[in-house]
């Protein structure tokens, strides 16, 4: 099994940075494929970010493209998820997720951390 605890959210105002940190444990992080979510009170989650295990290849949604960056550290069993210029609508429970298998972007992977809340002040 792997366990993933996000950490870094909080309270900011709009246009500025916050940086989400997940550390894994349990088995083998740097097999894993890795992928940032998000869900905000009454909709539905939605895909943020993802990573290969390798860190090579990365993609982001649309909404948040330019603006938020993954990244990883193997040696740390760590992902990031770096967030600038943030807006009101980024409000939302950010969700770390990790999958053995191809980067997606579809909600298909295989471990979940409880999340960690970010709020933007407009």
């Amino acid at each position: 099994q792997v366990q993933l605890v996000e950490s870094g959210g909080g309270l900011v105002q709009a246009g500025g940075s916050l940086r989400l940190s997940c550390t894994a444990s349990g088995r083998t992080f740097s097999t894993y494929t890795m992928g940032w979510f998000r869900q905000a009170p009454g909709k539905e989650r939605e895909f943020v970010a993802a990573i290969s295990w390798s860190g090579d290849s990365t993609y982001s949604a649309g909404s948040v493209k330019g603006r938020f960056t993954i990244s990883r550290d193997n040696a740390k069993n760590t992902v990031f998820l770096q967030m600038n210029s943030l807006k009101s609508e980024d409000t939302a429970v950010y969700y770390c997720a990790a999958r053995q298998g191809r980067m997606t972007m579809k909600v298909e992977y295989d471990y979940w951390g409880q999340g960690t809340q970010v709020t933007v002040s407009s």
